[in-house]
């Protein structure tokens, strides 16, 4: 099993900024690619920027520019720094990851998402 904890969100004024992290544990031999997801009320969840083992990143049109997505190999964490927030950016941000186990087994996906962590912009 493989436990995700995302962290650091809140309420900001447009404009402001926020630091996300998220944290991976549980039966992980090495991770590969990391992503962030949100999802607004009402709204299918979209992904916001991915980081693969190398550090390639990869980011959603409305979040270039603005947000920066890094990770710490070492503690099995993925940041998301966000700049220049929007009211738009209101939603639960959730993080993802692909990986492999000890047994050598590649997973695409953590199964079960964490609990995300609210991110409001008010304008």
């Amino acid at each position: 099993q493989v436990q995700l904890v995302e962290s650091g969100g809140g309420l900001v004024q447009a404009g402001g900024s926020l630091r996300l992290s998220c944290a991976a544990s549980g039966s992980i031999f090495t991770l590969n690619g990391m992503r962030w997801y949100r999802q607004a009320p009402g709204k299918q969840r979209e992904l916001v920027a991915g980081i693969s083992s190398h550090g390639s990143t990869v980011y959603a049109d409305s979040a270039k520019g603005r947000f920066t997505i890094s990770r710490d190999n070492a503690k099995n964490t993925v940041y998301l720094q966000m700049n220049s927030l929007k009211p738009e950016d209101t939603a639960v941000y959730y993080c993802n990851a692909d990986y492999w186990d000890h047994s050598g087994t590649y997973y695409p996906a953590v199964a079960s998402w964490g609990q995300g962590t609210q991110v409001t912009v008010s304008s």
